[in-house]
């Protein structure tokens, strides 16, 4: 499986990157072997993923993700966050 993700690091700034397993991305992102950019705005804290059977797919919504400003992103946050807790999907970590 694949994942595209959303962080908020600790300024409040957000992240979005894809990877192929979610829980060792974010822990190397906490550790500091993540992205340059989240290394130096530790702790983050997943908001929010999508799951896709091709790297292709996870890309393509990464890509799509970062064009979106900050407050299309916050919407898309949200919007997730509320229909994932409503279900019992979402988890914190």
């Amino acid at each position: 499986m694949n994942y595209t993700y959303i962080l908020q690091c600790s300024d409040g700034t957000y992240y979005t990157g894809w990877t192929n397993d979610l829980e060792k991305r974010l822990d190397a992102h906490n550790t500091g072997k993540g992205a340059k950019y989240t290394k130096a705005r530790r702790p983050v804290m997943l908001m929010y993923y999508e799951m896709f059977e091709t790297k292709e797919e996870a890309m393509k919504r990464e890509y799509a993700i970062k064009q979106l400003n900050r407050k299309k992103k916050t919407e898309l946050i949200e919007k997730w966050r509320g229909e994932n807790k409503k279900n019992n999907v979402l988890q914190e970590k």
